[in-house]
């Protein structure tokens, strides 16, 4: 069987946008490098500063703002195939701040590492259950219901994160309260996040083909062959662990999951064989994009990168809502 060139060609477009924009997030910020100097630090050549710099600073960050950005772009993907919903999206429904409550909640009690990423996937998971059942599952659902309650859903975790921030110690709150907006100043060691995203896409690929027959409808994808149940319960998992990894590291950062598959299908993608591919692509070069623009807009001071997508991300959702909107009217 032949493979579409479009496809192939977005995906090395996009791999290539990837490069250049972890080249331009080490090369920009309070102190500016250009190529000459971005290449020698790289080839670990040249002074000492452009080194440390580019190794120990940008770069990580930027490959951190990479990987959160795969994964949230990813969890879009999932949920909007899971739901049925073009609008499904980890922020909008309550995933990520069900992942936030349990990942404030793990640092609250002094946890690290595991341990917060754990607490983080149950509250993604618990956040998309209750959403997914209240919305009225697959055979009922309708897509202002489903709005309806993940606002709900994310307003109830809203008010218990107010809740732990009003009861944690004074000289915290600034910390938890920079890191709830999307905080990736932190730039953690970027292998096992990287092994991860890795990891999710290889199983997500693998449910490229099942993907693409559930968006025919339940019934459908049953008589050609399609396992429903297992491949629910696995979109459930995948989806709820992609946002909590990407939570657990970087904070709730939100429209990333709206933003890209949409961006992507516009490009005429939809065969989710190349959409989850490209979206991860495109999630982590947007985010890389929108942290070195929060880091050097008001430089030296940083905005958090949760605030720049919210700023891309909102006048997006309202024209889709709309748009959506009017699509359901009766003609």
């Amino acid at each position: 069987m032949s493979v579409p060139s479009r496809p192939l060609s977005l995906l090395l477009l996009l791999a290539l946008l990837s490069g250049l924009t972890l080249l331009l997030a080490a090369g920009l910020g309070s102190v500016e490098l250009g190529p000459a100097a971005i290449l020698q630090a790289l080839l670990d050549r040249g002074p000492d500063w452009p080194r440390t710099l580019v190794w120990e600073l940008r770069l990580p960050r930027a490959l951190l703002a990479f990987q959160v950005g795969g994964l949230l772009a990813l969890a879009g993907v999932l949920m909007q195939v899971l739901l049925r919903n073009p609008l499904a999206d980890p922020y909008v429904l309550g995933t990520s701040g069900g992942a936030a409550v349990g990942a404030l909640g793990a640092l609250l009690l002094g946890l690290s590492g595991l341990a917060v990423q754990t607490l983080a996937f149950a509250g993604a998971l618990l956040s998309t259950l209750v959403v997914f059942q209240l919305g009225g599952g697959l055979q009922r659902w309708h897509s202002h219901r489903l709005l309806l309650t993940g606002i709900v859903v994310a307003a109830g975790w809203g008010a218990i994160i107010t809740f732990l921030l009003t009861i944690a110690p004074a000289e915290r709150v600034h910390g938890l309260l920079f890191w709830l907006m999307g905080d990736l100043t932190t730039a953690a060691p970027i292998r096992l996040g990287g092994l991860w995203l890795l990891l999710l896409l290889v199983v997500a690929l693998g449910l490229g083909r099942t993907l693409n027959l559930l968006l025919l409808g339940q019934s459908t994808a049953a008589t050609l062959g399609a396992a429903i149940g297992r491949t629910l319960v696995l979109l459930y998992v995948l989806a709820a662990l992609a946002t909590a990894l990407a939570v657990s590291q970087a904070g709730s950062i939100g429209f990333v999951g709206l933003v890209i598959p949409h961006l992507i299908r516009l490009l005429g993608i939809r065969d989710h064989r190349f959409l989850i591919p490209a979206a991860a692509l495109a999630g982590g070069s947007l985010l890389v994009l929108a942290d070195t623009l929060g880091r050097t807009l008001l430089a030296p001071q940083q905005l958090p990168v949760g605030v720049v997508t919210a700023f891309l991300g909102v006048p997006l959702f309202l024209y889709l809502l709309t748009r959506q909107a009017r699509a359901t009217e009766p003609a």
